[in-house]
């Protein structure tokens, strides 16, 4: 399980801490459930972060292994909905899209951006790492109004001309 944590000072994003929890297969689904429950509730105490956002499950082929990684997904939720801490989920193909403008992007081409918006130059251990850092940027991404911009309702052609008379040629 990879873990990202960011601290964002008005335009400045900044990495506190990122890392993955190795849980050995060997051990009881039941252990490494609650490994991963006491791991996100002792990164909230160390960072009291604001929020928590996760990875969306998605579809695979096996099964089990989707079951298995919901379980997993649902405890880390409920750690941090233990704490307080309202919780944002991100499909993988919108946190590449956010973070390398191709939500087809590999783990590859999602590190070496991370590294160049967030300022680090070393090559992590385990890319679980930098696709956790990835969604916590992809959220103050998704949550930075100023990246928003002001939002225009339009209904029809007509209002849009006239909403936007600059853009008429």
């Amino acid at each position: 399980m990879g873990f990202g944590i960011i601290k964002v000072t008005g335009n400045t994003v900044t990495l506190i801490e990122m890392g993955v929890l190795k849980l050995s297969p060997k051990k009881d689904a039941y252990e490494r459930l609650r490994l991963i429950h006491y791991k996100v509730c002792d990164l909230v105490k160390l960072h009291q972060p604001n929020e928590l956002a996760i990875e969306a499950p998605f579809f695979g082929k096996n099964v089990q292994s989707m079951l298995k990684l919901g379980r997993a997904q649902g405890v880390a939720i409920a750690a941090a909905m233990q704490s307080g801490l309202p919780v944002t989920e991100y499909s993988p193909r919108k946190i590449k899209q956010s973070i390398t403008g191709n939500g087809n992007a590999d783990k590859q081409q999602v590190m070496k951006m991370l590294q160049r918006i967030l300022n680090f130059t070393d090559d992590p251990k385990y890319l679980d790492a930098t696709d956790a850092l990835a969604v916590a940027v992809c959220h103050h991404f998704q949550d930075n109004v100023l990246l928003k911009g002001p939002v225009k309702k339009i209904n029809g052609w007509k209002d849009f001309l006239v909403k936007n008379p600059g853009r008429l040629k």
